[in-house]
């Protein structure tokens, strides 16, 4: 994506020019470690001052970061646990589609083509 012809990134827009600099592996790992940085740098400073709180538990530490973190993978574990009570099988709309393939008429029914398969 950054490798242009004329070496410049003409006629890309102004926004996929300034993040171009990502397409490359090692600054994908460099963006890694800057955002867990920050995280841990955030998470820090939350010691560095008093709260005044109205329950006692959000005077806790990073407390913020620690419960959306846990109401993240909730969230993730519920969703895979729904999906196994909804999760419908790969045809289930098949007969009544009306883009369904007749594979008779596509050719890979070895009777329609005479006893060989279609290659």
């Amino acid at each position: 994506m950054t490798d242009h012809p004329n070496g410049e990134g003409a006629g890309m827009p102004p926004l996929a020019r300034l993040l171009s600099f990502i397409d490359k592996p090692h600054n994908v790992t460099r963006v890694f470690y800057l955002l867990l940085a920050v995280c841990i740098a955030l998470g820090l400073s939350d010691f560095l001052y008093h709260k005044h709180a109205y329950f006692a538990v959000e005077e806790f530490p990073a407390i913020y970061g620690i419960f959306g973190f846990i109401a993240y993978v909730t969230v993730i574990f519920l969703a895979k646990g729904l999906r196994l009570i909804i999760k419908r099988p790969e045809d289930y709309y098949e007969p009544f589609a009306i883009d369904t393939e007749d594979e008779r008429a596509a050719g890979s029914d070895p009777e329609a083509t005479g006893g060989k398969p279609h290659a």
